[in-house]
């Protein structure tokens, strides 16, 4: 090995003569690479392999090709536009756990009416529901599972239809700051909740369609906010304003899940566990009809977007019709560990368990009909059993009052066609015993 080392650092030094030089290198590197695994030698010896190595390989190096235009990545280009695993200060990301949630206080609506995970699109294309004047496309990441729609752009990405919106709703989505137009330290993306003028019309501007309210990241990743009203007649009030709070600052290439609660004028915002803003007057509701939900500008990745009306009535339905269905507990993709954002859920039933001791309940999982029949009852079952302890531990409640199971894919409430009727799918249900 001594004898190939030094051979190499020769060809290093006096450059390669030729092409078919070049490949004959590098075939010795790789095979040398794949027998260094079963051998031992020396650590000096080890460091000048791996410097030699790095220096072949920089030879052989293929300039990638810019896919701005919109040409399919690679499977490794695709790799290289992925979140690095660890922040900026070099600490390994981890998710905040459930009692990092336990302020929050927001509750999801009790039923879906849009949902989009973006896994019925191919990775690379642009997704079937939305709509665009600039560009985006579907990915995987190599951190955070499931599909993202990620866009790059100065212009916008909507819904393609129009969303039949009441007084009261809840949106939520989780968002991978990217790094802006402007630079690596610019993390930038903005949501607008519009009226739009017409149905198939992107409504230019930054203040797009009749009206509206907009969430934005931008200026090294503070959140901001502000409401536009252009409808004749509407004399709402514009307002505008920031939270000046590094700890809400979004950084490059980590995620967020935001939620917004709309109470008929009232707007509550969440940024993961934290409320940061709270306006009772954000919108026009005598003139102002939400319908259109739209990315503007800057630099992300967007997924699990849902939103959902009615606010849950979980005392009734759990104390006095005998069965709760909540679809506020949430889940990653094939994983069975509560999210931290669904404190909010676990906080109200609780409270209504520990208030009425002698009610007892069952708690089952169900799951879409994505993947096999044996999986799926399976992951519905470990669901379950960890809404259970999840409310044993976290919340009080005497874990003798509480009986699991799971019936995976087989009790269906709607088809399995759509990402909205398989979101309905996806649910946990309290059935009083």
């Amino acid at each position: 090995m001594k004898t190939l080392v030094i051979i190499l650092m020769v060809v290093l030094c006096f450059g390669v003569t030729n092409l078919r030089a070049q490949v004959d290198v590098e075939g010795k590197l790789k095979n040398e690479t794949n027998n260094r695994a079963n051998r031992k030698v020396d650590q000096g010896i080890d460091k000048t392999f791996d410097s030699v190595e790095d220096g072949v390989k920089s030879l052989f190096k293929k300039k990638k090709t810019d896919d701005k235009n919109g040409e399919e990545a690679t499977e490794n280009q695709e790799s290289a536009q992925q979140p690095p695993a660890q922040t900026e200060s070099g600490q390994k990301q981890t998710s905040p756990g459930l009692q990092a949630y336990s302020k929050y206080d927001f509750i999801p609506g009790e039923k879906v009416i849009f949902y989009e995970d973006f896994s019925q699109d191919a990775i690379g294309d642009f997704p079937a529901l939305w709509n665009t004047n600039g560009s985006a496309e579907v990915v995987t990441t190599n951190l955070f599972p499931g599909n993202w729609m990620r866009f790059v752009m100065d212009e916008c990405v909507w819904t393609d239809e129009l969303l039949k919106l009441p007084e009261n709703y809840t949106i939520e989505f989780d968002v991978i700051p990217i790094g802006g137009l402007e630079g690596e330290g610019m993390s930038g993306y903005h949501l607008q909740l519009m009226q739009a003028r017409n149905v198939k019309a992107w409504d230019h501007g930054a203040t797009p369609g009749e009206g509206g309210f907009q969430f934005k990241v931008e200026y090294y990743g503070t959140p901001w906010y502000n409401t536009w009203f252009l409808k004749e007649g509407c004399q709402q009030l514009q307002l505008s304003g920031y939270k000046d709070d590094e700890n809400l600052k979004e950084k490059i290439n980590q995620k967020y899940h935001i939620a917004i609660w709309v109470q008929k004028s009232r707007i509550r915002l969440y940024q993961n566990e934290n409320k940061i803003f709270d306006l009772p007057k954000a919108l026009a509701t005598d003139c102002l009809k939400p319908d259109r939900i739209r990315f503007e500008s800057g630099a992300a990745m967007v997924s699990n977007i849902r939103i959902a009306v009615g606010t849950p009535d979980t005392r009734n339905k759990l104390l006095t019709e005998g069965k709760l269905v909540t679809y506020g507990i949430y889940f990653d993709v094939n994983k069975d560990v509560v999210k931290p954002e669904s404190y909010g859920t676990l906080k109200e039933i609780a409270a209504i368990l520990n208030e009425v001791p002698d009610v007892k309940v069952k708690i089952l999982g169900h799951t879409d009909a994505d993947g096999q029949d044996a999986a799926n009852l399976d992951l519905s079952k470990r669901r379950a059993a960890s809404v259970k302890a999840e409310l044993a531990k976290n919340f009080g409640v005497n874990a003798d009052r509480l009986e699991t199971d799971g019936l995976g894919e087989t009790q269906p409430v709607a088809p399995n066609d759509t990402p909205v009727n398989k979101a309905l799918n996806r649910r946990v249900e309290f059935v009083k015993l």
